[in-house]
């Protein structure tokens, strides 16, 4: 699209857990340009996943520097810059090199699996909900920390005397573009480190204490519409650009569907799947395997949500592709999956790193169950997208169980939304509408729409761009029996694969 006059652009870094992108967006246009590049992928043992935390970076000057460039004279327009990025996902660097002393541990790493039975073990999971929203879990960000102080050769000593710093992947890029003046972080992301108060806002010493971490490493906690530092991205700006709206990726998907209100809910397909139910101005005691976390934060209003992760979704489409070899691309799985007219009773549990909510089984072990001699890889199509329907159904109705509303909406984004036999299916099995953004983009969107905020591009929330329009309405047209019977064979093979065999699929 052709940006139009005046000081209107704002350009979004989405560093994603396959991916860092840039995309520029105009204040009533949408997307004007955008630069996409992929980093690897590390696996040192089975359960542990790693990302090199200069390769992240340094695609993120790439990306923002393939955009800027393909702006020409509109360049003068661009008003601020703005990141989301996966959560969980840790850096520890150095702050007088800057270096990390580690590669970045990532949201998806089990290594801290140990650390976190041992706490459980010890009675400290409740304290621990009622203080962060979250449950002892490796999937979040603490324990990640631990395990580098303890595993790094000086990392703790170094630590202890204060030399080294922590962050969430957006603390490790605005750290990096300020040179080192500002470490900083958002509620959201805080509020998926298992180290925030979530009532106050704020680091909790209990928690850091628990998990023998010095509070010293942690980033500032600022609201997502405030500038929080300025950069010109390596001499890749012409002149020194503010930074402003840190948002969690899908807590920014969250905020640019215009959850606004108690009840609306949001999934964000991605790597994994992140879902998310408003729940107001307080936060909701979470219970039945969901978790309670931060839903957005300005400077005059703070929306709590109830959420769930689902580990493998996107990801299994990639194992199809990349690992099997099933499918050539993401794309070809909804054509070979629309040759079968149902799953002929084959499903596929992704518990490729356990199993996330609403079983929060980590020991899960990933299974295909049903198949005959008459199983063919449009068999595996169907059944690597409709369970990513089904961990969707199953988080949703824990959900509306914990916070005791009906979902009547539910807003989808990410790049699996453009599969319409999965929104379809999304839809079947939720038996609610289920609306697919006509924006691909939807983290990077609102993180851009946050940044707008904080530089005076919009003034209040009434003002925002509605993604609904362009959307896609999927509906329910499939009989209950049929439902209902669908339902039952997931939970059959989900149960296959549980570590306890007499906890039941589904269950909190």
């Amino acid at each position: 699209m052709t940006p139009s006059g005046g000081n209107d652009l704002i350009l979004a870094i989405d560093q994603s857990t396959s991916a860092t992108k840039a995309v520029v967006f105009g204040r009533t246009e949408g997307i004007v340009v955008q630069a996409s590049f992929e980093h690897a992928q590390r696996y040192p043992k089975p359960g542990w996943v790693e990302h090199d935390p200069e390769e992240l970076y340094a695609n993120a000057i790439r990306a923002v520097g393939r955009v800027y460039g393909l702006l020409g004279a509109a360049k003068s327009r661009v008003a601020a810059l703005s990141i989301t990025n996966q959560r969980e996902t840790i850096v520890v660097w150095d702050r007088a090199t800057g270096r990390p002393v580690y590669n970045a541990v990532v949201w998806q790493c089990r290594r801290g699996a140990e650390l976190c039975a041992r706490l459980k073990t010890e009675g400290m999971e409740e304290e621990t909900k009622a203080a962060t929203g979250l449950p002892i879990d490796p999937y979040y960000s603490a324990s990640k920390i631990r395990w580098v102080l303890d595993n790094v050769a000086g990392a703790r000593s170094s630590a202890e005397r204060g030399e080294l710093a922590f962050g969430t992947i957006d603390s490790w890029l605005v750290w990096r573009l300020t040179r080192g003046r500002v470490h900083v972080t958002d509620p959201t992301n805080a509020s998926r480190t298992m180290l925030m108060n979530l009532a106050a806002l704020s680091w909790d010493e209990r928690m850091f204490g628990l998990f023998g971490i010095p509070i010293g490493m942690a980033p500032r906690i600022e609201r997502s519409d405030r500038v929080v530092g300025a950069t010109d991205a390596e001499g890749t700006f012409d002149r020194q650009l503010p930074i402003a709206g840190l948002l969690g990726d899908s807590h920014a998907a969250f905020f640019a569907q215009r959850c606004f209100e108690p009840g609306l809910a949001k999934a964000t397909y991605g790597t994994g799947t992140s879902v998310m139910m408003d729940v107001g101005a307080r936060p909701v005691p979470a219970r039945l395997s969901v978790v309670a976390s931060v839903g957005w934060a300005i400077e005059r209003r703070v929306d709590f949500v109830l959420e769930g992760n689902i580990h493998s979704t996107g990801d299994t489409i990639r194992w199809l592709r990349d690992g099997l070899g099933v499918i050539g691309s993401a794309a070809e799985s909804e054509g070979l999956a629309r040759t079968l007219a149902t799953n002929e009773g084959v499903y596929l549990v992704p518990a490729f790193s356990g199993l996330g909510a609403p079983y929060w089984d980590g020991e899960a072990r990933a299974a295909i169950v049903g198949m005959s001699r008459g199983t063919t890889r449009a068999h595996l199509a169907r059944a690597a997208l409709e369970a990513i329907a089904y961990q969707v159904r199953d988080l949703v109705e824990a959900m509306e169980e914990n916070a005791r509303t009906r979902l009547t909406e539910l807003r989808a984004d990410g790049g699996a939304t453009r599969n319409a036999l999965l929104m379809q299916f999304q839809a079947d099995l939720l038996d609610v509408p289920v609306r697919s953004s006509a924006i691909a983009e939807a983290s990077a969107f609102g993180s851009a729409m946050m940044a707008g905020l904080a530089v005076g591009a919009w003034s209040r929330l009434s003002e925002l761009p509605k993604l609904e329009e362009g959307s896609r309405l999927y509906e329910s047209t499939m009989d209950e029996g049929t439902r209902a019977s669908l339902i039952d064979g997931w939970h059959a093979a989900v149960a296959r694969t549980l570590s306890n065999p007499r906890r039941s699929a589904g269950s909190g």
